[in-house]
């Protein structure tokens, strides 16, 4: 029998009610081999490596979420990875005391706050969930509410939105995929649109004398306002740009072979528009080739990219990177080694 296949958010759930409740906290292989969602596949003295890499990227999700993960050396064994124990510190995640919730309050607060997107919940709604949950805050009917993702917002936004508010002229440093240096930016800011649980500024480039749409991840350091005003030259540039970015999206399609039962395959087949084809791979669509070649370098041998070429290229790019500095890493380690 096959092992039952878990969510990816009721395994975060699960593990971090796991790591509230024990104080001393626990190690990986005491968490890979008891927390649902992990133990299923856990295997004694075998190959956890997968399992370990899931765990990895857990790990960045529940920080991400604002809960206080925390690494404790064995004072015993230090330096030993093998031996560091995770917990989460129950005083700092505790509500205040004089916060309760009524059943009722909670389906309420459970269907404001649950927004999905591609299979997973935004941070805030995860992060609010989880802690209502693992303080034992349960609704008396279950609310599942279905909204847009949203995402928390980039450091960029800010100064961007007072610049739209201004109809002011903003400058900026943007550094595009596969480039070394940042290009500076003379924009006149139209709108800020969220597409697929990311932020974008839609502009007039001053620099091209064109329009542009600009991933605000992709800015670097702080955007600065001017008191250089512009006149806008038309309406409705949010649904425009959107527009825009749906057609992006629908015309690149990638087939991937993704390992079944895997991380990779309980993330990949909830996005959007993704299907099986015929030979059991999933397609999906993407509008940036770059943020997708990120996420499939990070699971690993549970995926392989059959085409495009330019996807293809792109995840080996990011592995190779990654291979080389593991290996410079390594090999450092040896020589330190060998002179002491």
């Amino acid at each position: 029998m096959s092992p039952q296949k878990v969510s990816v958010e009721e395994r975060l759930f699960s593990l971090v009610l796991t790591l509230v409740a024990t104080e001393s906290g626990l190690t990986k292989n005491e968490i890979l081999s008891s927390v649902q969602g992990y133990n299923s596949r856990f295997r004694d003295g075998g190959d956890n490596s997968a399992l370990e890499r899931q765990f990895e990227r857990d790990k960045d999700d529940i920080r991400e979420l604002g809960i206080p993960l925390e690494t404790v050396e064995n004072p015993g064994d230090p330096g030993n990875n093998q031996a560091l124990r995770y917990r989460i510190p129950k005083a700092v995640y505790d509500l205040p005391a004089d916060i309760t919730f009524t059943p009722r309050e909670m389906a309420l607060l459970r269907l404001a706050a649950t927004v999905w997107r591609e299979g997973s919940l935004s941070s805030d709604s995860r992060r609010a969930i989880m802690k209502l949950r693992t303080l034992g805050v349960e609704a008396d009917d279950p609310v599942v509410g279905f909204a847009p993702r949203v995402r928390t917002r980039e450091a960029a936004f800010e100064p961007f939105e007072v610049a739209l508010e201004r109809n002011a002229v903003v400058h900026f440093e943007y550094l595009k995929p596969g480039e070394s240096q940042p290009t500076k930016r003379v924009v006149e800011p139209l709108a800020l649109v969220q597409f697929h649980g990311r932020w974008l500024l839609h502009a007039h480039d001053r620099g091209v004398d064109a329009p542009r749409t600009f991933l605000l991840s992709r800015v670097i350091g702080k955007p600065r306002v001017t008191q250089l005003s512009f006149t806008r030259r038309g309406t409705d540039y949010a649904s425009k740009a959107i527009d825009e970015l749906q057609a992006i999206w629908e015309r690149n399609a990638a087939e991937l072979d993704v390992q079944p039962g895997t991380d990779a395959w309980v993330r990949l087949s909830k996005r959007e528009d993704t299907r099986v084809n015929e030979d059991g791979n999933l397609m999906v669509h993407y509008s940036d080739t770059a943020l997708l070649a990120d996420e499939l370098a990070g699971y690993g041998p549970e995926v392989r990219v059959i085409w495009p070429s330019r996807l293809v290229d792109a995840v080996r790019d990011r592995l190779g990177i990654a291979l080389h500095a593991h290996t410079a890493v390594t090999a450092g380690n040896g020589e330190a080694d060998a002179r002491g």
